[in-house]
């Protein structure tokens, strides 16, 4: 199967810190690898509605932006959630996009937790935080999906960055933006 990467872009903004971290480092892959990058604020979707305790507990087809991102997502080898630390996790806009997650595990014919099976998922956040341990919630959060789902975990790229390209300039985040994907197993 041919290598594909799903760039999920939770930023707020576009063009920050974490996008330039995330491009920094998608210069790494192979010429053949396939990329694809979403910017999950282009596509928003819905509030979540937990549908799991009402009725058969199943959910609809999914359609729209929603359709959209479940296709992307299936059809990636690799994920990478680029979202810069907020509030000690993940943005808004990559927290909905996992809540979804729930959803498509109960989509009839989907086999969404076997075709998760396998894949790689990754994080690359940039983060304001003095103390590097703030980032492991956001971190925790993506392992700990990543294992419920049978996926591998990639690794992570971090760098602080609070004014436009500050994360580019810190020590070895160039070097560590260019390995990360070469490290893979």
């Amino acid at each position: 199967m041919t290598e594909s990467f799903l760039f999920l872009l939770g930023s707020a903004r576009p063009g920050g810190n974490t996008e330039a971290l995330a491009r920094l480092a998608a210069d790494g892959l192979a010429a053949e690898v396939k990329q694809k990058w979403v910017r999950l604020a282009e596509l928003p979707l819905a509030p979540f509605h937990d549908l799991r305790h009402e009725g058969a507990g199943a959910y609809p087809e999914p359609t729209g932006n929603e359709r959209e991102l479940l296709d992307a997502t299936l059809a990636a080898t690799d994920l990478v959630i680029a979202s810069p630390l907020y509030w000690y996790t993940v943005s808004t806009s990559v927290k909905l996009y996992l809540d979804y997650w729930t959803a498509w595990l109960r989509v009839p014919g989907v086999d969404f937790r076997e075709r998760m099976r396998g894949k790689t998922l990754w994080a690359v956040t940039a983060h304001t935080a003095d103390d590097p341990s703030q980032v492991d919630p956001l971190l925790g959060t993506l392992r700990l999906t990543a294992e419920y789902l049978g996926m591998r975990w990639g690794g992570e790229l971090l760098a602080y960055g609070n004014r436009p390209d500050e994360a580019l300039a810190g020590d070895g985040v160039r070097t560590a933006a260019q390995q990360l994907f070469a490290e893979r197993a």
